[in-house]
Parts: structure tokens; sequence; C-alpha cells
């Protein structure tokens, strides 16, 4: 009686899988694909603009921070210029 159980379970698999396959590579099923992939690449090129737009504003702001930083190192250079003392001239 097992036997006979077990031989239907595997029978009943063979037969969906069989209609399974059938029916994954259907005409109606290979129109869902693409339109599916079609979907899929719309929203990949969606994502990679606005990932340009984002690199491109990080480069701005990059930019931008080594301008302030240079400037504030140019202004510390300079004060630190007009705060050392002179050094004397060598009299003769």
């Amino acid at each position: 009686m097992k036997t006979w159980g077990k031989l239907g379970l595997f029978a009943g698999g063979v037969l969906f899988g069989t209609a399974g396959i059938k029916i994954l590579s259907s005409k109606d099923a290979k129109k869902v694909y693409t339109h599916s992939t079609a979907a899929v690449l719309r929203a990949k090129e969606s994502v990679m603009a606005t990932a340009t737009v984002l690199r491109e504003n990080c480069d701005d702001i990059y930019a931008d921070a080594k301008a302030i930083n240079e400037a504030r190192a140019a202004a510390e250079a300079e004060v630190i210029e007009d705060a050392a003392p002179a050094e004397p001239e060598a009299a003769e």
C-alpha cells in the first residue's frame, strides 16, 4: 500500500512538473516575461539617471568643500605670517 502511495506521489509530481513546464513555456507566459523584463529595464534606467544626478551633486559638493578648505588654509597662513615677528635686519 505504501508503495502505491509513493508511486502515486511520484506520478503526480511528474505530471505537475510536465504541466508546469508547458505553462511556463507558453506564449502567454513569454509575453508576461517580456513585459516584466521591459519594466525592470525601465526601472534600471531610472535608477541610473538618479545615480548620475547624485554623483554630479556629490562632485559639486566635494569641489566646493575643497575650495573652502583651500581658502581657509590660505587665510590661516596669512594670519600666521602677520603674527610672526619680523627678523631684524643685519647692521653693517
